[in-house]
């Protein structure tokens, strides 16, 4: 099984190189354009690319078919499942309770959860916001989770009495998944390194949820992707809705060709959202020209600031994204990867530069075009 773990891979590459004299946005786009040159063939499905600079989508291409079955080639207004990109739209959701006073960052989850296990150790908002809460992940979902040999695992079976399948296969509506994950343990004691924990993301939607009296779609719609002009940007946590625009997820077969490859797993938190390169770049805007918040710019600054001094891989994290200081300038980025879906997004504040790759083909790496990005824009 593939678990939903997937935090930004950085490559060296162009961060162990002294910074050169950068390109001219025509010199830029002609390097994007023969990065990507040939690197997918017309009638398989591919990626939309999107690159902004100084607040402008100067790059904005579609590679390859949004959906094989009708030919219908990606563009940048194809739509796609964001994975774990969506966290930092989750934090955003959590900071704005906070801002409201609806809750307390350093408060006990269990607080505003009582439902909750007792973990026996107060486990804050703040570190489940930042990976350092202890919580565990979709393994603990399974017959491998090491604490069901001593009584702390709720098992969990698919409707014909097997191993609940994570993917395609079973199906769970977002309060029958609540129900199970309310009642797992701690994997480690909290407040002591930074661990991944798609989980705890997800538990962080129903805060929003029991404090707002709204979904979280609902109340990012209304809070965030109203206010930034995200008008086709949402949490998609209904398997039997329309998506106009979808980019149809595939993973190659072992021999030749294709299978869809989409999820029916539809909790929001720890991924769920669905948008297009367009719309992120009215998301990128908001770290330049704040609008959320009773204060803009301090609301802003809260958001870029780590929840913690733990690491990850040599990265902190802020918010849903990672974060790498670098001598010249500093990278926030998160990737995202599901079932037919892999996405990255990232920006270099210092340089007002930003990249954005969704691919609704699981073979493709992301990160590593992005990578290739932001070489041609530094050499």
């Amino acid at each position: 099984m593939r678990l939903v773990v997937n935090f930004v891979a950085l490559s060296l590459s162009i961060f162990a190189l002294p910074l050169l004299a950068k390109t001219s946005n025509t010199e830029f786009i002609e390097k994007i354009n023969t990065v990507f040159a040939d690197k997918f063939p017309q009638d398989a499905p591919g990626c939309s690319v999107g690159v902004i600079k100084n607040n402008e989508l100067i790059f904005a291409k579609g590679y390859g078919l949004a959906n094989l079955e009708h030919n219908i080639p990606l563009t940048k207004d194809s739509v796609f499942r964001m994975a774990s990109v969506s966290k930092q739209f989750t934090a955003t959701a959590v900071l704005l309770l906070a801002d409201e006073g609806l809750i307390d960052l350093d408060e006990d989850i269990r607080t505003y959860l009582p439902e909750l296990a007792d973990y026996g150790s107060k486990v804050t908002v703040n570190a489940m916001l930042g990976h350092f809460a202890g919580m565990g992940d979709y393994d603990m979902v399974g017959d491998s989770y090491e604490g069901k040999a001593h009584g702390k695992y709720t098992d969990l079976k698919s409707a014909a009495g097997g191993k609940f399948r994570l993917g395609n296969e079973d199906y769970l509506s977002i309060d029958e998944f609540y129900q199970v994950v309310k009642k797992l343990p701690l994997r480690r004691k909290p407040n002591t390194q930074m661990e991944y924990s798609n989980f705890a993301y997800f538990l962080l939607s129903m805060l929003v949820e029991e404090k707002s009296g709204m979904s979280l779609r609902a109340y990012s719609q209304k809070n965030i992707f109203k206010p930034l002009g995200m008008d086709k940007t949402f949490f998609s946590d209904d398997a039997n809705e329309i998506v106009k625009n979808r980019a149809s997820g595939y993973a190659p077969l072992k021999t030749a060709g294709y299978e869809t490859n989409m999820t029916n797993l539809f909790w929001v938190g720890d991924g769920g959202l669905h948008t297009s390169i367009t719309e992120l770049q009215r998301w990128d805007q908001q770290f330049y020209q704040p609008k959320l918040g009773k204060n803009p710019q301090q609301f802003l600054k809260q958001m870029l600031t780590p929840n913690s001094k733990h690491e990850l891989g040599g990265m902190l994290y802020a918010n849903g994204q990672f974060v790498k200081e670098y001598d010249n300038f500093t990278k926030y980025a998160h990737s995202g990867g599901w079932l037919g879906t892999s996405t990255y997004y990232a920006r270099i504040p210092e340089e007002k530069l930003s990249v954005a790759v969704l691919c609704n083909d699981v073979s493709h790496n992301p990160s590593k075009y992005s990578d290739e990005i932001f070489d041609s824009y530094f050499q």
